[in-house]
C-alpha cells in the first residue's frame, strides 16, 4: 500500500477515531486541549489508491527553551496499522514531516502489547521468593509480531531509554493492569474476584455505601480528596484547572468521554475516581480517597460500580491503567499491584516508549536537561 501524509482537520481525525473499535484517550482531538501548554497538530496517514483516511496521530510539540526547536510527542500513539509489513512507509513519511516542523527529537508509544500475565500466575509468582519482577513469570500469552515491531523500529533508528526496569521511566506507563470484559458475563467477572474484593464489595454494600456520579461542579470535591491522597501517598499533585480544562475539553468532544464517580457513607464522600472512555476501552484514570472511612471499603466498592458501568456501556476492557513490574513486597509501589490483581484481570506489558533523535546534539541536551530536574 502506497500512502501520503499530511494534516487533517480536528473533524476529519475525531471521525477516524470513532470509525475504530477504540484507541488510546490520549490520541482524540479533545487530548490537545487538555494539554494546553504544547502545540499540536493531527496527522493522517492516506491510501493513495483510494484515497481513504487510513491512520491517524496526534502530535504535542514542546518547545525547547530559548530556541525554536521542539519535542514532538505522540502519547500512546500514533493510531496506525502497527503490523503492516511495510512499518517503514508509516513512520518515515511522519519523520520527514515532523522535522519540516521543527522537531529535533521525536517520542512515541505504538499501543501494541507485547505480553500478558493472568491473575493467577501473578499471585504465584508473588508468593515465590525467586521472583522479583512480572518478567521472572512465564507469560500466559505472548504477541510475537511485537518483537517484530520493535526489531524494526531499532532498524529504522528509533531508540529505546532504560527506565530502570520500574517500567514508570516512561511518560506512559508500560505496564497496565486490565479487566477483559469481552465474550464474558458480569457474574464471571464477580466470580474472577479474589475473596478479599468479594468480602470488601460485600461489606461496603452491607455499610450504606452509595457510589453516585458527579459533575464539573463536583470536581472541587474530587480535588480535595485527592490533595489528601497527594499528601498520603508522596506525589505532586495538579491543580483543579487541570481535571477542569480536562472535563471541558472531553466532554465537549463527546459528552460520554469523562466520568466522575464518588463512594459516600452517611452523605460524606469517601473516595472519588475519574473514568475516560473511548469506543470499547475504559479507563480508571486517577483516584483519591480520604484517609478516613476506610473500613468501609468504598474503593471497592466504587471500583465495582465503574466495571457495571463499564460493562453496560459494551466496553470490552476495563483498564486499570499503571502498575510497577516489581512483585517485592517492600517496594513502596507494590500494595498498587495486589489490589489490582485482586480484581482476577491481567497484566498487560506493552513495546514502551521510543525515541528517535532527529538532532542528535539537541536531543543530547534534553536529556541532560531532563535528568537534572
Amino acid at each position: 500500500m502506497s500512502l501520503t501524509l499530511r494534516t487533517i482537520s480536528r473533524e476529519q481525525h475525531l471521525a477516524y477515531i470513532q470509525s475504530l473499535p477504540s484507541a488510546s484517550h490520549m490520541q482524540v482531538p479533545a487530548w490537545a486541549d487538555v494539554k494546553a501548554e504544547w502545540r499540536s497538530e493531527n496527522l493522517g496517514w492516506f491510501d493513495d489508491r483510494t484515497g481513504e483516511l487510513v491512520g491517524a496521530g496526534l502530535v504535542l510539540y514542546r518547545q525547547l527553551p530559548k530556541i525554536k526547536r521542539y519535542l514532538a510527542y505522540l502519547p500512546e500513539g500514533p493510531v496506525i496499522n502497527w503490523f503492516a509489513p511495510n512499518l517503514d512507509d508509516w513512520i518515515q513519511p511522519m519523520l520527514a514531516h515532523l522535522k519540516q516542523q521543527g522537531a529535533f527529537s521525536v517520542k512515541m508509544g505504538p499501543p501494541v502489547i507485547i505480553r500478558r500475565w493472568e491473575a493467577n500466575s501473578i499471585k504465584q509468582g508473588i508468593q515465590n521468593p525467586d521472583v522479583k519482577r512480572l518478567r521472572d513469570i512465564e507469560a500466559d500469552f505472548i504477541e510475537p509480531r511485537a518483537f517484530e515491531v520493535a526489531d524494526k523500529l531499532r532498524r529504522m533508528g528509533w531508540q529505546q531509554g532504560e527506565d530502570g526496569g520500574a517500567g514508570f521511566g516512561d511518560v506512559q506507563p508500560r505496564y497496565v493492569f486490565q479487566v477483559p470484559l469481552a465474550n464474558r458475563s458480569l457474574e464471571e467477572v464477580h466470580k474472577n474476584f479474589n475473596q478479599l474484593w468479594r468480602r470488601n464489595i460485600k461489606k461496603a454494600e452491607k455499610a450504606g455505601v452509595e457510589v453516585v456520579q458527579g459533575g464539573y461542579q463536583d470536581l472541587e470535591e474530587w480535588q480535595r480528596l485527592y490533595e489528601i491522597t497527594a499528601v498520603r501517598d508522596h506525589f505532586r499533585p495538579r491543580p483543579l484547572s487541570y481535571f477542569q480544562r480536562m472535563w471541558t475539553a472531553l466532554n465537549t468532544e463527546d459528552p460520554n468521554r469523562m466520568r466522575l464517580y464518588f463512594a459516600r457513607h452517611n452523605g460524606v464522600n469517601l473516595s472519588a475516581a475519574t473514568m475516560l472512555i473511548v469506543g470499547g476501552h475504559v479507563w480508571y484514570s486517577y483516584g483519591a480517597s480520604d484517609n478516613i472511612g476506610r473500613e468501609v471499603r468504598p474503593s471497592n466498592a466504587m471500583q465495582w460500580r465503574m466495571l457495571r458501568d463499564a460493562y453496560a456501556l459494551g466496553a470490552t476492557v476495563y483498564d486499570l491503567r499503571g502498575i510497577s513490574d516489581s512483585l517485592d513486597e517492600t517496594d513502596h509501589l507494590f500494595g498498587l499491584i495486589q489490589f489490582k490483581v485482586g480484581t482476577g484481570g491481567q497484566a498487560a506489558e506493552y513495546l514502551g516508549e521510543w525515541d528517535f533523535p532527529l538532532n542528535k546534539l539537541l536531543h543530547k541536551a534534553l536529556d541532560i536537561y531532563m535528568s537534572r530536574r
